[in-house]
Formats: C-alpha cells, structure tokens, sequence
C-alpha cells in the first residue's frame, strides 16, 4: 500500500505563491493535485504521468505548474499568482497505471494523500 505525504500548504495574501510538495511511500506513474472546496466536487488542477505528459485546468493553467521526480516518487505545485478563489483543501493522488485519458477522474487514482489547506486572502 502506497502512502502519499503533502506539504507546503498555508496561507497566502492575493498574488502570492506557494509550493505543494507530495512524496510517495512506493512506486507510482502518473500523480495528480485536485482542490476541494466545501459543497462542490474534488476539482482536477494538474496531472502528470511517468512520460511527462501534462494536463492544467483551465482555471489553473499559465499560473500552476507541475513537476515530477521519478526518482523521488515525488509530485510538486507550483503555485504562482494565486486568488482567493483558490482556496480549499489540496490533495495529492497517484495511479499504479500510467493515465493517458481523463487524468481529472478521481475515479483513475488508487492512492490519496491527506489533504493540505490552501489559503489565499485578498
């Protein structure tokens, strides 16, 4: 059973940046960051497999970036310019399989870390 770790959460004034960082316990393939915000859905943001294929959100995409160390086992966020609305619980996932398709499917991930708490303020 793989276990996944998160870090680099807080909060943040309007502009700011932050980098979520998420260390795997074993061997992943494609690792993924998603938001949830009370009363609405676990949100995909960013999505990366073991090729270097990368997905952004729309609402994410020329201020968030991914990276992955395969080496590591480890998946970061960059987070730069970011809102107010941006706030909510991030989560870190990973997949055993390499996903080529629908990388915003909570359904695609067999690991979830526990949550990191991102807070921007205007």
């Amino acid at each position: 059973q793989v276990q996944l770790g998160e870090s680099g959460g807080g909060s943040v004034q309007a502009g700011g940046s932050l980098r979520l960082s998420c260390a795997a316990s074993g061997s992943t393939d494609s690792m993924a960051w998603f938001r949830q915000t009370p009363g609405k859905k676990r949100e995909g943001l960013a999505a990366i497999n073991s090729d270097g294929e990368v997905n952004y959100a729309d609402s994410v995409k020329g201020r968030f970036t991914i990276s992955k160390d395969n080496a590591k086992n480890s998946v970061y966020l960059q987070m730069d310019a970011l809102q107010p609305e941006d706030t909510g619980l991030y989560y870190c996932a990973a997949a055993s399989w390499r996903i080529h398709w629908g990388p915003f499917e909570t359904s695609q991930y067999n690991y979830w870390g526990q949550g990191t708490q991102v807070t921007v303020s205007s």
